[in-house]
């Protein structure tokens, strides 16, 4: 094997071909590769000629993926980015069509079918779901999850995707899957970039994999820089595989398999690959490896060049290393193809790629066409010095696109106010049914919205019988999880502490002796990849649920959550799902580091996930009893100081159900409307009763959910009553309150209602010290509602409520 080093003794046999029928088999590849290069050089063109946005292209890497796309197979997951484009058109993962399709942002999903304009170029992803949502039969694909820009934000989702196939493997009661695996024999195959490997997800990943021995093969394509900073710079020994040696398996350990293989090496590729497919896909060994002195022809994407941070020298060694070059070397050397043979392959090539380009960019501008076409047909009719110039410039645009054909259609509609004319009529009529065509191209599918969605399951109340015992929250949450365990062998439950113990406050407490190591398990401390186990197992037809210890070491995992799980159906236009609930439980504890309420770090980045917040277990029960029936991912935020406080244990714990989305009225009063959610609202209701004895009735709003608030309006409805407004929460000032505010005063129109002003009591903005005094003066208390509503009714009626 030439140029190679690898950490192994095993041989490999290998299947005997013709020696015509390899050769056919390598200048396949070649011309793979030239497509994919021209592919990538005309795609710079078309950025800097203003046909496309922005472009990042995956040339110079084309020789290891081939290589790599020889051992994928049907069935098998890749977790990449965006430098894979030969892969992805070895695989058949997109077409050159596609490609360019993505490049021009076209919205048809028929056209860009990895995220239907939404995600930039090289962004790819396979279709998972049907139209009505249901999954598709995974083994009768190549799949891919779609891509994300987020530097080694691929990783986290493979522990996952790789955990599948082992649980697959080895738990039969699985065996009925059979859309989602053949026992367990799929490998998930993983590709980052060399700096990429410098952040911290990229080593909890590979840590995770090594301990569980999950099939998985991550490859690194390493062309020595990231952006402008050399490897010296960004990695120890400025080679990672000596970095990751510790990791290398020896002696009958756990570890990882490392192979260390040059770019521009085709023989060696193919060889290295077909060996860690092996170790992978037989013994569910993890393998790393490492492809060397590969190449970036255009520096690191359109918008710079490289030429300003590489010497003349290492530009002059890419040129003579770049791995196409190579190759054409190869195959005259060794007498498989002559220079004639090659130079009209590479002319086909090129060509082949030129036509796809120009069928992809016609199918664009024919779609932005209907929309200009229909917008001057209707503005030629208006005949009105305000409808000119819009017609005008519509008229004279060179490239049309629907930015300008909608901004000039606003403009006309704007600048003809106060005329009336059914031609007028028209055009806004018109407008109007766009916006709905819009919306669907740029705006929908933030959640799947299938028959499936959480919105939709029927409420089914809880059932107690005269004599239900009073038990600790915890325990209706333990018998909820276990009838749900019991009902479905697809639920699964893991995080920190989980397994053994039953987690810290023991609501999966005697489950994994009950459902065995395989469904309650723990984890180590790797929040990024406990949110990424939870994905990609969901992704793979598991239902699981994801524990985040505290509320505050969320933020650790956010990147996976934000970037990753909360975009994954808006991203693919509704084609991927990965229905994972993450459980967390946060509020009232004290301290600096155990107290953090940051819903409105949540709210902003987690849009794509429901957001629930329970304010008792029992509720809590009822909300997994709705989302473990359901198709879109959540994350359910506890109450930390409501585990020992005495509910009732309803009769059907397993089956009732609490809407999302729904707020719920709990205390009906005639003075003041306050809305709260969670732990404060067991403040609001006991400062209730000390309201009463000064003479004030509150009505109390549990909000039951922040994401979607209300969707049944109840908090307005309740503000028509008392017209007057109090959010209360310990999130930081102008946090979630502000939030809940806008939902109820603008959203639900409740200005209107309003004879006062509306007032918020959140948390200071401090965090909060520890101990109960600091708690006390930091977050909202039983006082401080009553005497914010007593201020309020102060301002209302002076004579009745003097000020205190």
């Amino acid at each position: 094997m030439s140029d190679t080093t690898l950490h192994t003794h095993n041989s490999l046999e290998h299947s005997k071909i013709s020696f015509e029928d390899f050769c056919a088999i390598v200048l396949n590849d070649y011309k793979l590769a030239l497509q994919s290069r021209y592919a990538s050089l005309l795609g710079r063109k078309e950025v800097l000629t203003g046909k496309a946005k922005f472009g990042v292209f995956g040339d110079g890497k084309e020789l290891p993926q081939l290589a790599m796309a020889k051992v994928f197979r049907n069935g098998d997951w890749r977790s990449g980015y965006y430098r894979d484009q030969t892969f992805a058109f070895a695989t058949g993962i997109t077409t050159l069509y596609h490609y360019f399709s993505q490049l021009y942002a076209n919205p048809d999903l028929e056209a860009d079918i990895s995220s239907g304009g939404r995600q930039m170029n090289c962004h790819f992803s396979t279709q998972l779901l049907d139209a009505e949502g249901n999954w598709l039969n995974q083994l009768e694909q190549k799949n891919s999850v779609s891509d994300i820009s987020t530097t080694a934000g691929q990783m986290a989702r493979i522990a996952g995707l790789g955990l599948a196939s082992k649980l697959y493997r080895e738990n039969r009661e699985l065996d009925y899957l059979t859309y989602f695996s053949q026992k367990g024999n799929e490998v998930v195959f993983c590709s980052v970039g060399n700096a990429s490997t410098s952040e911290g997800v990229f080593w909890e990943t590979v840590n995770a994999v090594a301990v569980k021995q999950l099939p998985v093969i991550i490859s690194i394509w390493d062309d020595g820089y990231g952006i402008s900073v050399p490897n010296e710079i960004q990695t120890t020994k400025s080679d990672i595989s000596e970095a990751l040696k510790g990791f290398q398996r020896e002696g009958g350990s756990n570890g990882v398999e490392i192979f260390k293989v040059r770019g521009w090496d085709y023989p060696a590729l193919c060889e290295v690959y077909e060996m860690a497919e092996r170790y992978a896909r037989e013994e569910h060994v993890p393998c790393i490896v490492h492809v060397t002195e590969v190449t970036q022809p255009q520096g690191h994407s359109t918008s710079g060049s490289h030429e300003r941070y590489k010497s003349p020298e290492r530009l002059d060694w890419e040129k003579e290393y770049d791995g196409n070059t190579k190759m054409r070397e190869w195959l005259i050397d060794s007498g498989m193809a002559t220079d004639e043979v090659l130079t009209a392959i590479e002319r086909e090539a090129k060509e082949h790629v030129r036509q796809e380009q120009r069928r992809a960019w016609a199918d664009y501008h024919k779609n932005l066409q209907v929309d200009l076409d229909e917008a001057v047909a209707l503005l030629s009719k208006i005949h009105h010095p305000m409808a000119e110039m819009p017609l005008k410039t519509l008229q004279s645009l060179g490239e049309p696109s629907l930015k300008e054909v909608y901004a000039q259609v606003r403009r006309a509609i704007r600048d003809l106010r106060g005329e009336a004319s059914a031609e007028k009529d028209a055009l806004i009529a018109w407008y109007q049914e766009k916006q709905e065509v819009n919306y669907g191209r740029y705006n929908d599918k933030l959640f799947t919205d299938t028959v499936d969605s959480p919105l939709l399951k029927p409420v089914r109340p809880a059932i107690y019988a005269e004599d239900a015992p009073l038990v600790d929250g915890r325990e209706v949450l333990n018998a909820c999880f276990d009838a749900n365990f019991e009902r479905d062998e697809r639920i699964l439950a893991f995080g920190e502490d989980v397994g053994k113990i039953g987690d810290v406050n023991q609501g999966f407490a005697g489950l994994q002796q009950k459902f065995g190591e395989h469904r309650v398990f723990d984890t180590g401390i790797r929040e990024s990849v406990i949110i990424g186990k939870g994905m990609g197992l969901a992704l793979r037809g598991l239902r699981p649920i994801a524990e985040i210890q505290y509320l505050d070491y969320l933020i650790y995992a956010m990147p996976v959550l934000s970037d990753d799980l909360a975009s994954l159906s808006y991203r693919t236009k509704g084609t991927q799902k990965s229905p994972v609930i993450v459980r967390t439980r946060g509020h009232r504890l004290e301290g600096i580091w155990h107290s953090g309420s940051p819903m409105s770090v949540l709210l902003g980045g987690l849009r794509g996930l429901h957001i629930c917040v329970p304010r008792n277990m029992t509720q809590a029960a009822g909300m997994y009893n709705t989302l473990l029936r359901s198709d879109e991912p959540a994350l359910v935020v506890e109450s930390l100081n409501g585990y020992r406080l005495k509910e009732r244990m309803p009769e059907n714990v397993g089956e009732f159900m609490v809407p999302i989305g729904i707020a719920e009225c709990i205390r009906e009063g005639k003075d003041v409307t306050v809305v709260s959610y969670g732990s404060t609202l067991r403040v609001v209701q006991e400062a209730a009763i000390e309201l009463e004895r000064l003479g004030i009735s509150i009505e109390i709003i549990d909000a039951q959910c922040l994401q979607p608030f209300d969707r049944e309006d109840i908090c307005a409805k309740s503000l028509s009553k008392t017209n007057k407004l109090l959010v209360v929460d310990e999130d930081m000032p102008g946090g979630a309150s502000a939030y809940i505010s806008q939902q109820i005063l603008e959203r639900q129109k409740g200005y209107y209602y309003l004879d006062a002003q509306p007032r918020t009591i959140s948390a200071k903005a401090n965090r909060p010290p520890y101990g109960s005094d600091g708690d006390y003066f930091t977050k909202p208390s039983i006082d401080d509602v009553v005497e914010m509503v007593y201020e309020m009714m102060n301002e209302y009626d002076t004579g009745k409520y003097p000020a205190i």
